[in-house]
Parts: structure tokens; sequence; C-alpha cells
């Protein structure tokens, strides 16, 4: 392995069918009044909200409800969260909900105290929360994977008025400091949102996993997670309530982001990127921008690092080498890459999601480029990929 790091993950995470027990010995540690933020009321349909409720109560808590966490928060709802929680001096904010609810109580949990126009500081600047900032603790009970949200310190926020999408990687102190982890309230997600999930799951693992060129462990953890998604994911669209598929789908989510498969690498990341500009524009779920995206970029920037492309095609897809060149196996690869992608049923098209020839320059100028991966893309070729992608 290559270059330093410094790897820390102060996140405890509780996991299986009965990990709601643990809340309550996590709630001891907070004082008495809990932020409770959640989105469109599918909790409470399926039980979820009763069950966490009557342990808050039960520990003696205050409750404050903020409902309406849409799937891409945005910069009005922040405020909104922001002023409840300063409002009534939270202790803690509870996320009940998917990657979007947990992204949005950190933004919340950084930007209720500070003195200043958060949006513009912490995501369009891209500046870190000073030493001495005030901000409130976050835990999550997960009802929804594939941001691996619920064990690293991203938080993606929507300005809709400046046509962005901005994710900032915040650091430890604002990392969840546990998370609740069961399988069973996966399984009444619509399929549509499943999907998009396990896209977003392999697009992490691919974002880390195409750059370097050394021999790197890190690499070959993030080809047995993906080998294991793949396998998991075909078991799940068949049975939503497999509790096996699901139970390793919710684990490999959160390691694909919990920082441990970055460790010793460049990374890429322009997928999320381009992806992140198309739901900036359209309000598409996240998954399935990146799902749109995916196919064309992988097709133009495996001419860069052929020989990864093509290990992706043996390790991950066990396309056999005999006979064949890199240039041939990557294409394999990414062609196993589609055919899979067309099993579990995700968009492969963005303009299924909205985007338009007349759209393209808005999406391309909303772009964030990394000198990172393979290459580093131009805007004529954001331009190029996204006229692929249609």
């Amino acid at each position: 392995m290559l270059g330093n790091f410094t790897y820390s993950n102060p996140t405890r995470l509780h996991f299986g069918s009965e990990a709601l027990k643990e809340l309550a010995s996590e709630l001891s540690h907070f004082g008495p009044t809990v932020l409770l933020t959640y989105g469109g009321g599918s909790i409470k349909r399926n039980g979820i909200y009763d069950d966490v409720v009557a342990v808050l109560k039960a520990c003696g808590k205050t409750i404050v409800e903020l409902p309406g966490v849409m799937p891409n928060p945005t910069v009005d709802k922040l405020n909104e969260g922001a002023a409840i929680a300063r409002e009534n001096n939270v202790d803690l904010i509870l996320a009940v909900g998917g990657g979007s609810t947990i992204d949005y109580a950190k933004a919340v949990s950084v930007a209720t105290w500070y003195d200043g126009n958060a949006w513009e500081t912490f995501w369009k600047q891209q500046q870190t929360p000073a030493p001495d900032a005030k901000i409130i603790p976050v835990g999550s009970v997960l009802t929804m994977v594939g941001t691996g949200s619920e064990m690293n310190g991203g938080s993606v926020i929507t300005n809709h008025a400046e046509g962005l999408k901005i994710g900032k990687v915040f650091d430890e102190r604002v990392m969840p400091r546990f998370a609740i982890l069961n399988p069973t309230y996966t399984f009444s997600l619509p399929h549509y949102q499943m999907v998009a999930g396990f896209f977003d799951i392999m697009s992490h693992l691919m974002e880390q996993y195409f750059s370097n060129d050394d021999d790197n462990t890190s690499d070959y953890i993030a080809e047995g997670l993906m080998r294991s998604l793949v396998a998991a994911s075909k078991q799940a669209i068949v049975d939503p309530h497999n509790y096996e598929a699901r139970s390793n789908i919710m684990w490999t989510a959160t390691w694909a982001l919990n920082t441990l498969t970055k460790c010793g690498k460049t990374q890429d990341w322009m997928v999320h990127m381009i992806g992140q500009a198309i739901g900036a524009i359209t309000d598409a779920t996240h998954g399935m921008t990146l799902a749109a995206v995916s196919l064309p970029y992988y097709r133009f920037v495996c001419q860069f690092g052929t020989a990864k492309f093509a290990r992706f095609a043996t390790a991950v897809w066990n396309i056999p080498a005999e006979g064949k060149t890199n240039e041939q196996l990557a294409e394999e690869g990414i062609n196993a890459l589609e055919d899979w992608m067309n099993t579990i049923g995700v968009v492969t098209h963005s303009r299924e999601l909205g985007l338009t020839e007349e759209l393209i320059p808005a999406v391309a100028d909303a772009t964030i480029i990394f000198p990172a991966g393979y290459h580093t893309l131009n805007r004529e070729e954001v331009v190029n990929i996204l006229r692929e992608s249609l």
C-alpha cells in the first residue's frame, strides 16, 4: 500500500434483528432533549416510529419532532431544522430513516450553533467547523441502506435556487455516535428505492476502487464487498424479505463508505459529482443518477486505467482471463456491470430521470471536477458523458 493515512471511526454499531434493544443504553449518554427527525412518514406506517418513541419515553426523554426530511435535503429544510434545534436546545439529534435523513441530521448538528451561513461556509467553501465549535451529537436508526451515512461524516445538501447539490465530509465530531442496524427495518422499502440503494453501494466501492495501480489491501476488501453485494442483491430482488440477503447488503453498505476501503487510495468520485449535479437540477433519486452516468463514464475512463478494469472483470465478475487482452477484459467487466444493473432493475439512461439535451449545460456547470482517479475530466468530457447517458 502506498501513501500515508490515519484511520479512525468512532461510530458504535448495533446490528441484528434485536438491535433496537441497545438504544436505551445509548440514550443514557446524552441529555434530556432529543430532536427526532425522519422523512415522509413511512416509519409511522411500518411501526418503527412507535418502537423508537416507546424507547425514548421509557428513558424519560423530551421529544422534539422534525419530520418531512426529503430524499434530497434542501438548504431551506436545513435552516428550519437548525432553528428548531436551537430553540429547543436539543442534546441529541436522532435520525430515523435512510441516508438523506442521517445526512440531514449531521447538517443540522453543525449548523445549529454556527454564527454564519452554514451552506456557504461548510458546503460551498468546504470549510471545517472550528475546533471549539458546538456540534450536537447525532445518532441513527437505519431504515434504508445505500449511503453508508450511518458510519461516516458525509452530508449532502441541495440548493435548488443555486442549482447545486454538494456533499461535505465532516470530521469524526459529526459522525454518528451510534447506529442501530436492524435488517428487518429495510423489508418494507419500495423496490425502486431498494435497488437505488444497491447501486449506491456499488458506486461507493467503485469510486474508491478505480484509483491507484499498487497492490493495495483496500482493493481486495472492496472486491469481496462487491461480490457479496452482487450475490445478495440477486436474492433480494426475488425475495425482499430474505433476511440473510438483506443483512449482508446492510453490512456491505456500511463498510462500503465508512472510510475503510479508501485507505491508501487516491479515489475518484466523478460519478458522484456528475450524478449529484443531475440530482440538483432534476431532484432525481440519488442512486439512480449514479446508475445513469456510470456506464458512459467508465467506458470512457477505462482507457486510462485498463489494468484495474481488467482486474475488476476477473476478481468481481469471474470472467476468465485466458487468451484475452486487458482491453478485452475491461470491456467485458463493464458489460458484466451493465448486465447486473439490468438484472436488479436500475435506471441506465438519464432521460428517465428528467435530463434533457437542453439541461446538459446547466448540469455540466454544476459538476464539481476532482483531479483524482485515472483521468481528470474537463467540461467538454463531462458534457459528452452526459449526452452518452441520455
